[in-house]
């Protein structure tokens, strides 16, 4: 597919496709080799009916609410408790199954270490349910 004007002394036109022919299949066979070995199985754990009843799960217990107030005073269920008697109370909450919802409340000129106080008997008692009430 020469394209010549007239005489000889024109120049051929057409390009010489034959060495890219040769690279194009020299990487589709390179890609028919290596696409195989790039596929593998991946090990999938999937639900598997079960044939038994779910376990009811068990209503939670009302929230506890323990208060601080100006002073540092504790109040538990908005009855004043001593320090010990508020830990011993964590720990006897802690034990039950499900554990109750511990709400703190503070006034907002409760001093910072009181609240870490009782925190920190929470977490030593066991608690695993705490959460901050806002006072209005």
């Amino acid at each position: 597919m020469a394209f010549s004007s007239g005489g000889g002394s024109g120049s051929m036109a057409d390009i010489n496709v034959t060495p890219l022919v040769d690279v194009l299949l020299v990487l589709l066979i390179i890609f028919m080799v290596t696409a195989p070995m790039a596929s593998y199985e991946i090990q999938i754990d999937l639900p598997q009916q079960s044939r038994n009843q779910p376990e009811q799960k068990k209503d939670p217990p009302p929230p506890v609410r323990i208060r601080i107030d100006q002073s540092g005073a504790l109040f538990w269920d908005n009855q004043p408790m001593p320090r010990a008697a508020v830990e011993a109370s964590m720990i006897l909450e802690a034990q039950r199954d499900p554990q109750p919802m511990i709400e703190l409340e503070t006034a907002g000129e409760a001093q910072y270490e009181k609240l870490t106080d009782v925190l920190t008997m929470a977490k030593n008692s066991g608690l695993e349910k705490i959460g901050f009430v806002e006072t209005l």
